[in-house]
């Protein structure tokens, strides 16, 4: 941890070279999240519930999740620009060094430009908290908990999928952004109102619906289904696939001789 804070203090101090720059950038990923909250707005504006979910309880779905991207694309860049370390064989470098190449990657880039939009969710989620009309007992307040960090471990696990992908294509596939960007959006949503074969594929696939659909049941009082409230904590499983993916990938690595 110590080196890691290290490394923070480094790439904090590096955003802050250029305060005017990064404020601006800061402020405009503040405003620029908005767009996802306003289509939910004038969805609800216009239909009121969405299967039976109001807009209060829908925003805490679509909020829980932002805050686990949004913090995941600030603190997880290094794999989104992993090819680039490939291209320039910078990681050649990172595999001589004693340190583990996952937290060597990890450190290699923080974007905090992004914590605009994280406080963006930060904002919607305390204003669905207070809205939603849960009645925020223990369980719940740890199935919360259990939300956002299992939301965290999807994240981190599908921009590992994309770094790991990367040792065979050296430049990045493109189409699992569909997966990690597709997630985000369709974690706006209580996953039911795509269709049970959708329903299916995020919840034994990639696990999304674990970490917003069953757990809000649970909040709501939908259902008290044990299952439910600890179905966050069945994504931290996420992370193994992705980790061994990522192993199976730098088996096969040859250098690209930048």
């Amino acid at each position: 941890m110590k080196l890691y804070g290290r490394y923070f203090s480094i790439h904090l101090r590096s955003a802050m070279q250029y305060p005017a720059s990064f404020w601006m950038t800061f402020f405009g990923q503040f405003l620029a999240a908005f767009s996802a909250f306003l289509s939910i707005y004038f969805l609800f504006d216009r239909f009121h519930a969405v299967e039976g979910f109001t807009y209060q309880e829908v925003l805490l779905c679509f909020a829980s999740v932002m805050l686990s991207f949004s913090f995941c694309e600030c603190f997880f860049r290094g794999f989104d620009r992993f090819p680039s370390l490939l291209g320039n064989g910078q990681f050649d470098r990172i595999l001589i060094r004693p340190r583990s190449t996952i937290f060597q990657v990890l450190c290699a880039q923080m974007d905090f430009s992004r914590l605009g939009k994280f406080f963006q969710a930060v904002l919607v989620f305390c204003y669905a908290i207070l809205a939603s009309g849960v009645e925020w007992t223990w369980p719940r307040v740890l199935t919360l908990c259990g939300m956002l960090l299992g939301g965290v471990a999807i994240f981190a696990g599908l921009f590992l999928f994309y770094a790991g992908a990367s040792f065979f294509t050296i430049e990045g596939l493109e189409v699992l952004n569909i997966f990690i960007y597709g997630g985000r959006e369709f974690g706006s949503y209580p996953a039911v109102i795509y269709g049970k074969a959708i329903l299916k594929f995020w919840t034994f696939v990639i696990p999304m619906a674990m970490i917003q659909y069953y757990p809000l049941l649970f909040l709501l009082g939908r259902t008290d289904g044990v299952w439910n409230a600890l179905s966050p904590l069945a994504t931290l499983l996420f992370l193994i696939p992705a980790y061994l993916f990522w192993r199976f990938g730098l088996r096969h690595y040859r250098s690209t001789g930048s």
